[in-house]
């Protein structure tokens, strides 16, 4: 691949995880804008909150799909894993500071499972499966994500080590972006999901 494709490649993927699928499925919906309702996060569980199952489940579906396609992208045109996995951090990165919004996003969750389960699905399974277990213990969403992705560079450099460099970047910009949970959860201040509700991703 050549440099300018290389290059066209993180731009539309820097792009199209830009957009950040609360803001438009809210709108479609006629819902409340998730960045003035809530917590103010344009994240699932924010959407849950404000518009309910079916609109968080569509956000969590395009989150997801951000993180899929330039990793799909990249393996069709022949990219090196390397590059394959860096068109997910950029995708990741788009969610985080997304272009259209200036540059205020989420916390990257559902991007960063996107990316994971096209890289490797086996290991998407079992962060997946990490996650689920946390969260079915605790009741924390965070605390979910914090443990999950703070565990994932071990069992990436164990099974996959070609995408330890760009997977333990992104886990470690995810565990950043969740700085105010972190010190809610040392507070004791996080707020805990009720057994009827569904957690964030």
């Amino acid at each position: 691949m050549h440099i300018l494709e290389n290059l066209l490649l993180l731009i539309v993927a820097y792009l199209l995880g830009s957009v950040c699928t609360a803001i438009p499925v809210c709108k479609l919906l006629g819902l409340p804008d998730p960045r003035s309702s809530g917590s103010g996060n344009p994240g699932t569980t924010n959407v849950l909150r404000v518009g309910g199952k079916g609109a968080a489940l569509l956000t969590l579906a395009g989150d997801m799909l951000k993180g899929v396609i330039p990793v799909l992208i990249g393996r069709v045109l022949g990219a090196t894993p390397i590059f394959v996995s860096a068109l997910g951090l950029i995708a990741f990165l788009g969610h985080l500071f997304p272009l259209y919004y200036r540059f205020a996003g989420g916390k990257g969750v559902a991007t960063a499972f996107g990316v994971l389960f096209a890289l490797n699905p086996v290991l998407g399974l079992f962060t997946g499966a990490l996650w689920v277990a946390v969260f079915a213990l605790t009741r924390f969403s965070s605390l979910a994500a914090l443990i999950s992705f703070g565990l994932l560079p071990f069992a990436v450099y164990s099974f996959d080590r070609p995408y330890f460099p760009i997977l333990s970047l992104m886990s470690l910009l995810l565990i950043i972006r969740h700085h105010a949970n972190i010190h809610a959860l040392l507070q004791g201040q996080e707020r805990r999901f009720s057994r009827k509700t569904t957690p964030e991703v």
